[in-house]
This record gives C-alpha cells, structure tokens and sequence, in this order.
C-alpha cells in the first residue's frame, strides 16, 4: 500500500463536523496534538499536521517502536529462525556468568516477553543507562515468576530487539525493511535511535512519521496483508492483536484494563492499538475497518490519552453509519479549515504589559544556590518577540520567543527543534513555555514573576523523561546594581 485513496468523511459514514467536534474538544481540553490521520475502508478521510509539523516530519513514537519489535519477532518466527516459546537466555551465553543465572531469568521465554510477562516488575536498565542495557535485563534481581502478571518492562521489548539484530544481523528496521516495509514505501529516512551501545531502542526509539506509522498499523488490522500481498504472517498477527494476559489490575487508564497481546494493547470495541508515550497512537478497530492515528505530546497532562480515547470514541466511533451519509457542505468546509489551520498552540494571556518599560533589558543575578543553577536572566520584548537571556552551568544561552506566537529555534545547549512563546498570564507574571520536537520530545516551561521593581522569582518546569533536569525549581533574583 503506497498511498491511501482519498475521500470525504462522509462518503465512508463518517461525519465531518464530528471529526471537528474531535479535534475542537482535544484541544478545548489542551491536549497538545501533532497529527491526525483517520483512515476507513482504505480512504484516508482526515490527515493534519499540526505546525510546525508536516507531512514528512519524523516523529518520535516511543513505545509504538514495540509493536514493530513484535513483528520483527513474528517474522524470524516464521523463518524458523526462532520459536516463541525458546527461553531467550540460550540466544545469550555470554550473559551467563560464572554463577549462572537466576532461575526466572532462565524460565523466561520469548512469548512471556512478547506478553509483558517477564519475570522483571519494572525497566532494568532505567537503574543505571550508562551500563550495557541488554546486559541489565539478564543480570538485574527478577521479582517474580515470568509469564505470570503483567508487568510493563520496556527492557524487555529492548532486549527483544538485540535478539532480531542478534538472529538477522542487521539492524532491526533495516530487516523490516528487507520483509516489508520497503513494500510499503516507508520512509527512507526514517531510524531507530541507538543505546549506548549500539542496539536499536526496541522499545522507544522509533522516528518516523504518522503515514509511516498508519501503512504499518492498517497492514496489521489487515491480518499482515496489503494490496492482496501477505507481508507479515496472518497466523503472527492473530495472536499478536488478541488478548494473551490480563491488565485489569496494572493497567493506568480504562483502555489499558482491556488486556494487552504481544507488544500490542487490546482496547474497547473490540479494538487494539499501537500506544507510544504521549498519545502516539494507532486505534485499529477491525470490525469498522476504521483506523484513527494520532501523534502528540501528553505527558505531564495526567490522563491526556484516555482524553483522546474518550472523545473518539464519543465523537466518531458512536455516530458511524455503514452506509455513506449526504454530502455536508457547510461541515465539509469546517473540517478543511481546522485541519489547515491546525498548530500547537501558543500561550495564551496578554501580549503587552505596563511593566515592560520597568523590565525589558534589565539583568536579575540570584543567589549561588538555587536547584537550576541559575546565575542571571535578562529578558528583551520587542513588538512579537522576545528573547529569554540566561546564564547557569553550561554557560550563556539564549531561547527565542513569540508573543502570542510559535517561534522556531533551537533549544539552547541542546540544539534540539523547538518552538517557544509567552504571554503575561497575570499582571507580573511572564509564562514562556517551549515545546521540545526533536529526538526527545517534552517542553521547557518558564514562569518569571516580577514581585517588585529589583526583585523576581523564577520557577522553572521540565515536562521530560531523562534531560533538561537544570530546568526545575525556584530561584530568587534581583537587579544588579
């Protein structure tokens, strides 16, 4: 499948104006979307990037990347290569030390991996990722029998993928490619970042982009099959999308109770999903030959998935129609209009403030000691931009803004993508917020509260999972004399 045909929402019973009512709502509840792609009967119905996303951004898909570590598997399974029920310790000797192994370790199988079942409760090499993360996942003290509970264990789908670059001796997207997703024309510049050690992140690490992501999500929800081409084993992906252990008691939110297979989560409807972090999703509902693939940023916004979820359950599983629905004109221009027009959204507040004059330009030193090491700010407004001058351990910076705008950067010290703004959001207070659109993906959040004409205070919020620690806490400051 190269390109999708595409269609009205109506012409495959979908509503335009309910595809508006979805978006209006996720972003009523400020959830910050990067992409929409609703798919039916083959027709791409809706496809929005929001800015400054485009069509062929990469995107970090985080544990989506599982889902493809699963096929990979499903696919050396079908060379014969392996079997699921192989205990994946004889495929690492080397792991063996002169102790052996714990007995749980050596009890676990591929299939209990695949099901996140392993005999580990959380992600091994979180305690320490300088070290040999594969490595980790043989030598860290297990907590209980595998292929018992589920427990989510991202080292598992990690060391998973050390197997299929192991077996194949590739690396693992260059293998998908060699099976499959050439077939599909998946993008040539898409990767899989590497651990410290050069395995492929099987877990988290996958860039590419959300059309990639839908060709490989709508061959899955297709028994492995694409333009009458059997791409991926019908017998893999059958027990790979069905439900294999229980999540009722682990599982976070109510889509994450409906049980999960192998690296794929069973969902309601009848449904399963791709899920990464942050709201990367691939909502695959068979029965509806109906596939919603979302991208975002989440974290941080306790529940902001299951916001995705509800509302599209609410908005567009609930008012399908078999049959085509009439033409809505004036829906119809509604729906062009916000997928054009979408973007991340800029702060919101006021965009001038009497005490500009007072601060703009001025320099604020604090205290030695304060958590983000912060030695002096100074901030410079100009009409719609601004910029945020800072100095701590790395150095000098600077982050560009807008006022009441994105402005497009690179994010101090980081040189990573992002887009930043600001506004006053109280009479004293300047809120600049960042959102990182790199490899990490996470925002820098900067509220600047002006207490007196020498005196500030500076809170500073990292949204992020493993950078950007300089950038949290509180810090006193005052003019320089």
């Amino acid at each position: 499948m190269k390109q999708f045909v595409t269609a009205t929402p109506e012409e495959v019973g979908i509503s335009s104006e309910r595809i508006v009512r979805f978006m209006k709502t996720l972003e009523y509840n400020e959830i910050p979307m990067h992409s929409l792609l609703i798919i039916r009967y083959g027709k791409l119905v809706a496809e929005s990037y929001y800015a400054p996303y485009t069509k062929d951004a990469l995107h970090r898909m985080f544990s989506v990347t599982k889902s493809f570590t699963s096929i990979a598997i499903g696919l050396l399974a079908e060379e014969g290569k392996l079997s699921l029920d192989d205990n994946i310790i004889s495929y690492f000797p080397e792991m063996l030390s002169e102790t052996g192994v714990h007995p749980y370790i050596a009890e676990m199988t591929i299939k209990d991996m695949l099901k996140m079942a392993s005999a580990h409760e959380n992600t091994t090499y979180k305690i320490d990722i300088k070290e040999d993360w594969v490595k980790s996942f043989f030598i860290t003290e297990p907590s209980h029998y595998p292929g018992t509970i589920f427990s989510y264990d991202t080292s598992s789908s990690h060391t998973l993928a050390a197997l299929v670059e192991k077996i194949s001796g590739m690396k693992m997207l260059d293998y998908l490619r060699s099976k499959f997703l050439d077939e599909l024309e998946f993008s040539k510049d898409a990767y899989i970042i590497s651990d410290p050690n050069g395995v492929s992140m099987g877990g988290s690490g996958l860039m590419a982009t959300p059309m990639d992501f839908a060709k490989v999500a709508w061959t899955v929800m297709h028994d492995g099959r694409a333009e009458d081409k059997q791409l991926i084993p019908e017998w893999y992906i059958k027990e790979a999308t069905k439900k294999q252990i229980d999540t009722s008691v682990k599982g976070g939110t109510t889509e994450e109770k409906q049980g999960y297979g192998y690296q794929f989560w069973r969902i309601r409807n009848d449904g399963f999903a791709c899920y990464g972090m942050g709201g990367q999703l691939a909502i695959c509902i068979p029965k509806e030959d109906l596939l919603v693939v979302t991208t975002a940023d989440t974290q941080g916004l306790g529940g902001g998935v299951q916001v995705i979820y509800d509302t599209f359950w609410r908005e567009i599983y609930d008012n399908l129609s078999d049959k085509p629905f009439v033409e809505n004109i004036e829906g119809s221009k509604s729906l062009k209009a916000i997928l054009k027009e979408s973007q991340i959204k800029a702060v919101a507040g006021d965009l001038t403030n009497v005490i500009v004059n007072t601060i703009n330009g001025r320099t604020y030193s604090f205290d030695d000691e304060n958590p983000m090491n912060l030695k002096n700010i100074k901030i410079e407004l100009k009409e719609e931009l601004g910029i945020f001058c800072f100095e701590n351990q790395n150095g000098k910076q600077e982050l560009t803004f807008g006022l009441g705008k994105q402005i497009e950067s690179k994010f101090p010290h980081y040189n990573m993508n992002c887009v930043s703004s600001a506004a006053w959001v109280e009479e004293k207070t300047l809120l600049i917020k960042s959102h990182i659109i790199d490899e990490c993906l996470g925002s820098i959040q900067v509220q600047v509260h002006f207490k007196s004409d020498r005196e500030v205070v500076v809170y500073m919020k990292k949204i992020e999972e493993y950078l950007f620690h300089e950038f949290l806490g509180f810090a006193n400051g005052r003019i320089e004399d």
